[in-house]
Order: C-alpha cells, then sequence, then structure tokens
C-alpha cells in the first residue's frame, strides 16, 4: 500500500472513531462521518486533487472543532502538515458563533492552499446539504443566511482550483431550491 493511501485510510478510520456517536442536524440525523467523506470525494473527484495531505485533512476537518482531539494528537498521528491544514480550518469553540463567522471571512484571504481546498470543499458540501436536506430546525432566512455567509468567505478565499470555485457556484445556485424545498415540508 503506498503512503498516500496509507494516510487517507487512517484518517478515514480516525474520523470515523472520533465522529461515531455525531450526527447531522437533517431531520433523518445522518452519521456525522458521510460529512469529512463527502469533502474528501469532491476534492478528488470534482477537484482533481490527489495531494493525500490535503484529503487526509478533510476528514479530520471537524476532529478538533467538534470532537475531543487536541492539535498534538494529529501531530502524533497525521505529522505536523496534517495538523496544521486541520488547525488552519478549524474555528474557536469557545468564541461566540457570530465572532467565529466573522473570524472566517476575515481569515480567509490568508488561508494556504490546503486550507482553501478543504474549506471550499467543505462550503460546497455544506450549501448542498442545505439545499437538499437542511438541519430540520432552521429557518429559511437562516438557510439563506448560510448562503450568504458561505459566499462571502469563498469569495475572498485565493482562487487555487478553478474547478471546485465552479462546483461552488453551482451549489451556491441551489439557494433557490430553500424555498421550495421550505414550502414543501410546511405542506
Amino acid at each position: 500500500m503506498s503512503a498516500s493511501l496509507n494516510l487517507i485510510l487512517r484518517a478515514a478510520a480516525f474520523a470515523a472513531h472520533k465522529h461515531r456517536d455525531d450526527r447531522r442536524k437533517d431531520l433523518a440525523a445522518t452519521p456525522y462521518i458521510n460529512h469529512p467523506l463527502a469533502l474528501a470525494q469532491v476534492l478528488a473527484e470534482e477537484g482533481g486533487v490527489e495531494d493525500a495531505v490535503t484529503i487526509a485533512a478533510a476528514l479530520l476537518h471537524d476532529t478538533i472543532e467538534d470532537t475531543q482531539t487536541r492539535y498534538e494528537e494529529l501531530v502524533e498521528a497525521f505529522g505536523v502538515e496534517v495538523a496544521d491544514v486541520v488547525m488552519e480550518v478549524s474555528d474557536d469553540k469557545t468564541l461566540a458563533a457570530a465572532q467565529r463567522k466573522r473570524l472566517q471571512v476575515e481569515h480567509a484571504p490568508g488561508l494556504s492552499s490546503r486550507a482553501v481546498l478543504v474549506k471550499l470543499a467543505d462550503k460546497i458540501c455544506n450549501l448542498r446539504d442545505m439545499a437538499s436536506n437542511p438541519p430540520h430546525q432552521w429557518t429559511l432566512q437562516r438557510r439563506k443566511d448560510y448562503f450568504d455567509w458561505a459566499r462571502q468567505v469563498v469569495e475572498r478565499m485565493p482562487h487555487v482550483n478553478e474547478r471546485l470555485r465552479a462546483r461552488f457556484d453551482e451549489a451556491y445556485a441551489r439557494q433557490g431550491e430553500l424555498e421550495r424545498g421550505h414550502d414543501a415540508h410546511r405542506n
């Protein structure tokens, strides 16, 4: 087995273990691990990304933010390169949600190329989920606000992968589906 494939498989197993009890906020309470797996798939299949560090970081992108994982634990298991990308895309959960969102917009221009790829894949997947399988307690306005905030973040990021930027634009265009989906859930 190649070192790259080994790194990716170890990251997937680690993320699956760390998120084993986590669920998405959709009505079906989808297993959370589906989200990091979707990021890896978007990067590899839609973005043509072959860099194992980036794909491993995508699989691990929410472990520091949403689980009991420490940066040092990722360094020990996956090396500094992977751990640094994960840290770069992680929000500080000790801050208020509005401040975390503002900081994502502010920090977007300075992201490394790898962090841009992970963040872009994350926003693509989140917008797709928001349009087709949204958090069940989110109002229509909150979902629209998420779309607009995601666009602010992405517009400020360096352009590193035009294929993924195009996929983001396609996902953002699905904002029109929000009202149709909202009306369907109300009836």
